[in-house]
């Protein structure tokens, strides 16, 4: 998701801090390890999931990672009419027989986490998805949940603007 510095000003925040993101990553992983799941690889929604993704495969210790770039999310609240993929695009076939965890920040809508989980499972043995945030509307359930919330969230990696040229 893109910046959103006017999020601040929304009565309807959760707020994320890094150290509750620390505490949410270890949960998560705990959960999964829990269930039994044993991924192969780790696939991130690029970018909310970027971050969640590594802390999952630290936290795990499954090495492999990768990425699938999609964009939906242009403002607070605001999408394209559909998520579209991005290139690079990532190479399905080199995922046949592999077991895969899609993580992503949230499951707003939860269509891009539909897009992503509808392609993946086209070659892969199997897919489960693992999210910090889940939401009531999401037309998808991960397997994974962190949290429940309806509110606009505020990540700790989107909530300044971009770093630019120093003078």
């Amino acid at each position: 998701m893109a910046y959103h510095a006017d999020s601040s000003n929304m009565d309807n925040l959760e707020v994320l801090t890094w150290d509750m993101f620390g505490q949410a990553s270890r949960e998560l992983a705990q959960q999964i390890v829990d269930s039994g799941y044993e991924p192969d690889i780790i696939i991130a929604v690029a970018r909310g999931g970027l971050l969640p993704a590594g802390a999952l495969s630290y936290a795990m210790g499954v090495k492999l990672s990768d990425a699938i770039n999609v964009e939906f999310y242009t403002d607070v609240e605001e999408t394209l009419p559909d998520p579209i993929l991005l290139e690079p695009l990532l190479d399905t076939n080199a995922l046949g027989g592999k077991k895969l965890l899609v993580v992503d920040d949230v499951a707003d809508s939860g269509r891009t986490l539909d897009l992503v989980l509808k392609i993946l499972q086209k070659s892969a043995a199997e897919v489960r998805s693992a999210v910090i945030y889940g939401k009531s509307r999401s037309v998808v359930e991960p397997n994974y949940v962190w949290r429940h919330t309806d509110q606009w969230i505020a990540f700790p990696w989107s909530a300044e603007p971009p770093v630019t040229k120093s003078n």
